[in-house]
């Protein structure tokens, strides 16, 4: 393929580095890095045995800390930020990696020593089970990290706080690092690690800041130079040209002021109806939701947060209550609700988990419930409980046959409920027809049906064009669910994070998708585009995607139809 003239003149004005687009927008500024992490010489000294004990008191009592502070993090933040910091949190206080630690401090180890031993110990078998288990490893490192810095008296690593606004590069980016940006002052992030799916790109995709992952050759960056990045096309511009940087920031500010004035509700330019809803995990996300945006209701409610760092099951009442608080955020309005998807990264301290090669492709999600049926039961219970009569819409992760989605749905209606079930293993979706059998909805979750398309780590740098939502093999998938859902009368929406990208929703729309579910700060960039679109063009946006061979492809193809 040709360059475009547009690629000549980026290519003219300075270096150009590329990545994989995460969230889409332009920002221009000077570069920070993270701040270096404490240094830990591991051959250092052999603690005394007397002194062994308050050795491992003080590494204890370090990793308690960090513990809290990653807790009181969690109850500050929103949205997918949450989830991801209570899991760090949780990393904290595992038994298994306490043990190792423990074990080693026993034998004379530096408590700080045994710490990062024991992380490149997890870290070498998280890499090994690949998958969702591969994504913790960084998660892992920046717990060790909190723990050495503590055990130092350091204050604890991450990013400075700039003076001024600033585009921040780093080979990657823990959760408890992204969840605390202030967009007003971090306006760009780009990273040489991580995928489209990353926790760093879901949770900048929250944020609202443009990002590009994978992106060859930023390591070579230094902190302190001038830089674009355009999370749309995935490209870095080191020293861009002024006059093509005040341009494209001229077109990417219209764009966000078409955005702003849109007020709902989803439909194209031609008046198709498609719903924008919001993703939430609690009360709070969904009152924010409720109040900033123009989403029509909640296209996907995890319920994660209201099970993971608990030692034993919520109460039935304790959970309808928590339920009740994003119900009543959009009430007589659309609420789908995902029953727990917990295991393989998410594991339940007092669920019987056993040991699993690839936890990725193990007991998670609804197969949770053939082990003990009972978690499921009660947590559909408490949702019956929390609705009050009103038939809110509940589907189940990770569903695989047609007979597992009978076997909720029945559980579901029970209940006066209305079932529906997530397509994210492309089984499911090429047994779409048979599953709306079954069920009223579909929901397509477009992280995971990509890393199981395309047998890849969305964790993988190397891999992340792979997992791009952009791939042509995922997105026919998409296309023949969706068909299948107009075919039986029934609705398919898609709540994965590729319907944040606002021409990939316009791509959806064309494959006949009735409802497109984002973070909250994607409503509006969203629902604007789709307003700009008629339908028509978005179905030939569609048809010529379908005919592509890479997402690069894929993502010229759709904007030649979309682009004015």
């Amino acid at each position: 393929m040709n360059p475009s003239p547009q690629d000549t003149a980026l290519q003219a004005a300075g270096a150009t580095l590329h990545g994989t687009p995460a969230v889409p927008g332009i920002a221009v500024a000077s570069t920070i890095r993270p701040a270096p992490r404490v240094p830990v010489e591991m051959r250092s000294v052999a603690v005394a045995e007397s002194d062994r004990h308050a050795e491992l008191a003080h590494f204890h009592a370090a990793a308690t800390a960090v513990g809290r502070r990653l807790r009181e993090r969690a109850a500050r933040a929103s949205g997918a930020a949450t989830e991801v910091l209570a899991a760090n949190a949780a990393m904290a206080a595992d038994r298994g990696w306490l043990g190792a630690v423990e074990k080693a401090i026993a034998t004379g180890t530096p408590a700080a020593v045994a710490a990062v031993a024991a992380t490149d110990q997890f870290a070498e078998i998280f890499r090994g089970l690949g998958g969702l288990m591969a994504e913790r490893v960084t998660d892992l490192r920046d717990v060790c990290d909190r723990v050495v810095a503590e055990l130092a008296g350091a204050p604890e690593p991450g990013i400075p706080a700039p003076a001024q606004p600033s585009i921040l590069l780093a080979a990657d980016l823990a959760p408890a690092d992204t969840a605390g940006l202030d967009p007003n002052l971090i306006v760009g992030l780009a990273t040489s690690l991580g995928g489209p799916t990353s926790h760093t790109a879901i949770i900048a995709r929250q944020l609202g800041i443009p990002c590009v992952v994978a992106v060859d050759g930023l390591d070579e960056v230094p902190a302190g130079v001038d830089v674009l990045v355009d999370g749309t096309t995935g490209q870095v511009v080191i020293g861009p040209d002024a006059e093509y940087a005040d341009r494209a920031l001229t077109t990417y500010r219209a764009l966000a002021a078409r955005t702003a004035a849109w007020t709902g509700p989803g439909a194209t330019a031609d008046g198709h109806r498609i719903e924008v809803l919001a993703n939430v995990q609690d009360g709070a996300g969904a009152r924010a939701a409720r109040q900033q945006t123009p989403a029509e209701g909640v296209g996907l409610f995890r319920t994660e947060l209201c099970f993971l760092d608990r030692e034993s099951e919520p109460a039935v009442a304790e959970q309808a209550a928590l339920y009740r608080e994003v119900f009543d955020a959009y009430p007589g309005q659309k609420v789908v609700i995902r029953t727990l998807d917990a295991g393989s990264d998410k594991p339940l301290s007092f669920a019987d988990h056993a040991e699993e090669a690839n936890p990725a492709l193990g007991v998670r999600g609804i197969r949770l419930a053939a082990r003990d049926s009972a978690i499921l039961d009660r947590q559909l219970d408490a949702i019956a409980e929390a609705a009050a009569g009103r038939a809110l819409w509940v589907m189940a992760p990770m569903i695989s046959t047609a007979a597992e989605a009978k076997s909720f749905a029945g559980k579901v209606r029970e209940r006066g409920l209305v079932p529906g079930v997530m397509i994210e293993v492309p089984a499911a979706a090429l047994q779409a027809e048979q599953i709306l059998e079954h069920v009223e909805f579909l929901s397509i979750g477009t992280n995971d049906l990509a890393q199981y398309t395309m047998a890849a780590d969305r964790m993988s740098a190397e891999l992340a064009t792979l997992t791009d939502p952009w791939q042509p093999a995922v997105l026919a998938l998409v296309a023949r669910t969706a068909a299948a859902g107009r075919a039986a009368g029934k609705p398919v929406g898609v709540c994965g994070e590729a319907a944040a990208d606002p021409q990939l929703a316009c791509v959806l729309a064309g494959f006949g998708v009735s409802s497109v579910s984002v973070a909250a700060p994607a409503v509006a960039a969203v629902g604007a585009t789709l307003a700009s679109a008629t339908l028509d063009s978005c179905r030939r946006a569609a048809t010529a995607v379908l005919a592509t061979a890479d997402p690069g492809e894929a993502r010229a193809a759709a904007a030649a139809v979309l682009t004015p």
